[in-house]
């Protein structure tokens, strides 16, 4: 009655019916456990300081460099479904045109359990500067802790582990000696 080939096709698309339906159940059930992870965020100190870059480097700029304590638990944040965290500190202004300006300041990628316990002492890892080139006249700004969950099987979650108490100020830039 049927071929080989019938019963073949018939099977295999069983079997990735099967599939698709029990990865579809990993994707649901992520939402089920959701996490709240705890964190603290604090500044050390916020300095202004003139320069110029490599590429122009006769075009006059202001860079800002942000020492910053990070304590945070992410473990909450690891289960079956977790492959890694990628978690940033962000800084979110408005520059004296009125944009609204988020700039990555750290990161780091933390693929175990063991490593979700963040006891950070540092500085931002990259460039600190505004686009019009001058801090002056931006209003203060907040600093975030966020984190992305990837997961195996499923969609992306963002979340926000730690933020400052209270907008910082960016202040008058300092003179190299």
């Amino acid at each position: 009655m049927h071929s080989l080939y019938a019963r073949l096709n018939n099977f295999s698309a069983f079997l990735s019916s099967c599939l698709m339906g029990l990865l579809a159940a990993i994707a649901l059930s992520s939402f089920l456990f959701t996490a709240e992870p705890k964190g603290e965020l604090t500044l050390a100190s916020v300095k202004v300081f003139p320069g110029s870059s490599r590429r122009m480097p006769t075009v006059k700029q202001e860079f800002t460099f942000v020492n910053f304590n990070i304590s945070a638990d992410l473990t909450p944040l690891f289960h079956w479904n977790t492959k890694q965290l990628f978690v940033y500190l962000q800084a979110e202004y408005v520059d004296s045109k009125g944009v609204q300006n988020d700039v990555v300041l750290w990161d780091s990628i933390i693929r175990r359990k063991q490593d979700a316990v963040l006891n950070i002492a540092g500085r931002n890892k990259y460039v600190f500067r505004d686009l019009s080139r001058s801090f002056r006249n931006a209003q203060a700004a907040n600093y975030t802790l966020r984190y992305n969950l990837m997961p195996y099987v499923g969609v992306l979650t963002y979340g926000e582990a730690g933020r400052t108490s209270e907008p910082v100020p960016f202040p008058e830039p300092e003179t190299v000696s």
